[in-house]
Formats: structure tokens, C-alpha cells, sequence
């Protein structure tokens, strides 16, 4: 099955296929592959489609990926000895087929074993195939001496910009060593960003400055590392330069005020993660502090991303700047009459909960001498300002009002008293008609000239009105 380069370059296999028995075993060769990958499809809905949980395994995960080139290979063995017994010579294609599926169980098995070795979520199971498949067509096209000609062609495809002349081999190249030094440099901010985080020693805005400053040099360092790698002179960086300079002058003045105010922030440590801020009559807990804006979670569970230079450039309340502990009160009234010092009693013992500082102890204050009663509020520290509010003073209402139902302090409702001056006199209302009786005079033939005069009118129309009646009920008849 290992044979020399020269026996399975591309001109010999091409050699070989020429033929008629070459053909054959290009066939048989391609036959065996797929049944390896139908066995190979078969196992994983058989074992592993029903419990998933396999995959997570080594030894079965490693199994899956080695059904195809060893099942595979084991077929195509059994056709080379097959092949020979029955035409009496060495076939050279299915030799060639059994070799790749070798070095391909050879590359899975390695990429597996790397990928066990590291820490768990390191590298995942996508990467792992990709990284082996990758390995194995570059082994191929070596194998196989495609490099050459795919390198002569790369070579061949030129073209010109500028002054400067390219090549599909320099661009393919360029491409290749930016992914692998970027890559590279992303690998090192990530180990120096995690292990500058653990320190604790250190102050959390600063440990999150080294780690962004670390990204952003190795992030530079890698350009300039790649460019004279691929040719370009760096000094045509000068004028990409002032043009940059120019843009971010005007074009992203806000965005580069952002960024600097970002590192600003973390620098003078005025903002900390877990600060309670108020900023445009928004209070909320920064929760993340990036380059470009910081994270402000509301109390009612939603995310404000505020701008650096927003914060840098207005006045920010910040509440826990130098304690965490933040006073609160809640007021009531109580009727007059009321013992006042008993309600201040009860206000403090009511106020007295867990979440309330202990050696600052709640204070009850009388307010106001309302219309209505009086007022009296109680002030107290709160310990933990980030589990909110209202569960809190709800405690203390309910306290408050089986405190007072206790010791029978009332409530006030709000009353008023009209009282009226230079009243005006009272205008009777003017007594009905008495349509009724004069209905009942025309009904008996009563003279309407005895009706008063006010109601002549009004006895007209109830007169009119039944003669009409009369006189339209025997033709309705």
C-alpha cells in the first residue's frame, strides 16, 4: 500500500487510467468509498442518532470517524488481492486509493487525539474535521505532485496595480500568512486577556485596559509583521495614514471620541462594573464596559448601551462611586390626635428589615402639618441597592399598616369643608300646567273660556290635536 512518490504522481495515475484496467480500478475504487461512507451513515443512525450523547465520547466519537477509510480500505485490500489472483498482476489504481484512505485514518486519528488532549470546549467537533480534512487534500496534492502545477499556474496569473506587480501566488500567500499571524496574535490577547483577568490583585478597570491594550498591539504588530512578509513596503503606509488621519478627523470624529473616552474611563477608573448609575433619568448597574459604550441594566431587566463620550461629557450620578449602600424612605400620614411618638416608634420597627444596615439604624421624622393629617416619614440604608426596591418598601407598608391597626392609630382620609358667602336667593320653580284637567274639559265638552288665560294656548293645541283624532279615526275605521 506504500509505495513510492513517482508511482502515484499525477502523470502515472493518469498513465494508468488510460487503460481499460486502470478504468476498472478507478471504478472499484469509487465503489468501495461509497459503501465506506453508507456503513459509516448507517452506524451513526443506528448508535449515535438515538443518543447523541455518544458523540461525546472519545472511543465511539473516535469510531464513527474512522468507519469510512478503515471500512474502506479494508474492501479495497480484499479487491487488490482479488485483483491479483485472477489477472496475476499488481493493480496500481486501488494501490493508490488504499494508500490516501491509510494516511487519512493516520490524520483522523491524530486531530482526534490532539483534540481530547486539550481542555474540554477548546477546539470543537466541526474544527476538528475541518483541520483533518484540510490535512489530508494538502497531503494528497503533495502526494499526488498537484502542488507544482498549482503553484506554476498561481504563478502564471499575474496582473498590475499601480507601479507594483502581483501574482496570484503573492495574494494566496499574503492571505495565508495574515490568517495565520492574525490568528496568532488573536491566540495571544486571549491567553494574556484570561490571565491578567485572574489576577485579582489588581483593579478590575485596569485589568480590562491591559487586556485591550494587549489585543490592539498584537492586533498592529501582526499587520506590520504581515506586510513585508508579501512584499509590500510599509512606507506606503504614509500616505494610508493621513488619509486615516483625515477621516477620523471628520467622517469618525464621534466614533474616535467614543473609543478614547471608552479607554479614558478605564483608565481614571471613575466607572466600575457593578456601579449604580443615573444618567439622563436612567438608573441602572453597569454590567460592561467595551471600547465604544457601556452597558447600563436597567431595574426593569433592559440593557442601555450608553456611549462613552456621553458619559464623559455629561454629568453621571454615580451612586456607588464610593459606598454601595444607598438611602431610602417611605412616608405616611396619620390623623391628628395622634400619639406622635408612639407612630415614630412604630415607623422604626416597622422599618427594621433584613436587607436594612444594622448599624445604622431606620429614623422616623415628622414632615408636614398637613390639612389632613400629619406626615411622617422614615429613612433607612439599604445594604444590597441591586435587588431593587419595591419588594422592600412593600415589607415596610405592611409592617406599617399591622402596626397601626394594633395600637389603633388611624389613617387620615382627605376631607373638605365648602362654605359659601353672599349666597344667592333661591328662585322657586314655576308650578306645571295643568294639562291633565284641561284634557279632561275638552274630553266633556267643558267651554274652554274658563280655562286661565296663560293655558289658552296649550288647550288650543290639545283641542286641535283631538279634533284631528276625531276626524282621522272613522276613515282608519
Amino acid at each position: 500500500m506504500i509505495f513510492s512518490r513517482d508511482q502515484m504522481s499525477i502523470d502515472a495515475l493518469y498513465a494508468a487510467m488510460k487503460t481499460s484496467a486502470g478504468l476498472s480500478e478507478f471504478v472499484i475504487g469509487v465503489v468501495c468509498l461509497t459503501a465506506g461512507w453508507w456503513l459509516a451513515r448507517y452506524v451513526f443512525r443506528r448508535w449515535f442518532a438515538p443518543v447523541p450523547a455518544r458523540l461525546d465520547q472519545f472511543l465511539p466519537y473516535l469510531g464513527l470517524r474512522l468507519v469510512v477509510p478503515i471500512s474502506a480500505q479494508a474492501l479495497l485490500v480484499l479487491c487488490a488481492v482479488g485483483w491479483v489472483r485472477l489477472l496475476g498482476h499488481k493493480p496500481h489504481v486501488l494501490l493508490a486509493f488504499a494508500a490516501m484512505l491509510f494516511w487519512m485514518v493516520a490524520i483522523r486519528l491524530s486531530t482526534a487525539l490532539i483534540r481530547e488532549a486539550l481542555p474540554r470546549g477548546r477546539i470543537g467537533r466541526t474544527s476538528e474535521k475541518v483541520v483533518s480534512s484540510v490535512l489530508w487534500l494538502a497531503f494528497v496534492t503533495w502526494t499526488i505532485d498537484l502542488d507544482d502545477m498549482v503553484i506554476s499556474w498561481t504563478d502564471s496569473v499575474s496582473f498590475t496595480v499601480g507601479k507594483t506587480h502581483l501574482d496570484l501566488s503573492m495574494v494566496l500567500s499574503a492571505l495565508l500568512w495574515a490568517s495565520v499571524i492574525m490568528i496568532v496574535a488573536l491566540w495571544l490577547s486571549r491567553v494574556i486577556e484570561k490571565r491578567v483577568m485572574g489576577i485579582d490583585k489588581i483593579d478590575l478597570n485596569l485589568r480590562i485596559v491591559v487586556g485591550k491594550l494587549s489585543r490592539t498591539i498584537l492586533m498592529v504588530a501582526a499587520v506590520l509583521i504581515t506586510l513585508p512578509m508579501v512584499g509590500i513596503d510599509l512606507t506606503v503606509l504614509s500616505v494610508f495614514g493621513g488619509a486615516l488621519g483625515v477621516g477620523l478627523g471628520f467622517g469618525l470624529q464621534k466614533l474616535t471620541s467614543s473609543y478614547v473616552s471608552g479607554f479614558i474611563l478605564l483608565l481614571e477608573r471613575s466607572v466600575r462594573i457593578g456601579d449604580r448609575l443615573t444618567i439622563d433619568n436612567r438608573v441602572g448597574y453597569v454590567t460592561r464596559i467595551t471600547s465604544r459604550f457601556v452597558v447600563l441594566k436597567g431595574l426593569d431587566g433592559t440593557d442601555a448601551l450608553v456611549p462613552n463620550d456621553l458619559i464623559i461629557s455629561n454629568t453621571v450620578v454615580n451612586q456607588s462611586y464610593t459606598d454601595t449602600k444607598i438611602w431610602s424612605s417611605v412616608s405616611v400620614d396619620v390623623a391628628y390626635g395622634t400619639d406622635i411618638e408612639l407612630a415614630l416608634t412604630l415607623l422604626n420597627q416597622a422599618a427594621s428589615q433584613p436587607r436594612i444596615l444594622s448599624n445604622s439604624a431606620p429614623t422616623a421624622y415628622v414632615t408636614l402639618l398637613g390639612p389632613s393629617g400629619i406626615s411622617l416619614q422614615v429613612g433607612f440604608w439599604i445594604t444590597d441597592p441591586e435587588n431593587g426596591y419595591m419588594v422592600l418598601h412593600s415589607d415596610i407598608y405592611r409592617a406599617i399598616w399591622r402596626l397601626f391597626v394594633e395600637h389603633h392609630i388611624q389613617v387620615p382620609l382627605p376631607q373638605s369643608a365648602v362654605t359659601l358667602l353672599n349666597p344667592l336667593p333661591v328662585i322657586p320653580a314655576p308650578a306645571p300646567a295643568p294639562l291633565a284637567a284641561e284634557v279632561e274639559a275638552v274630553a266633556g265638552e267643558t267651554p274652554v273660556a274658563e280655562t286661565p288665560v296663560a293655558n289658552a294656548g296649550v288647550a288650543a293645541d290639545v283641542v286641535d290635536l283631538a279634533t284631528i283624532e276625531e276626524t282621522r279615526a272613522p276613515g282608519a275605521a
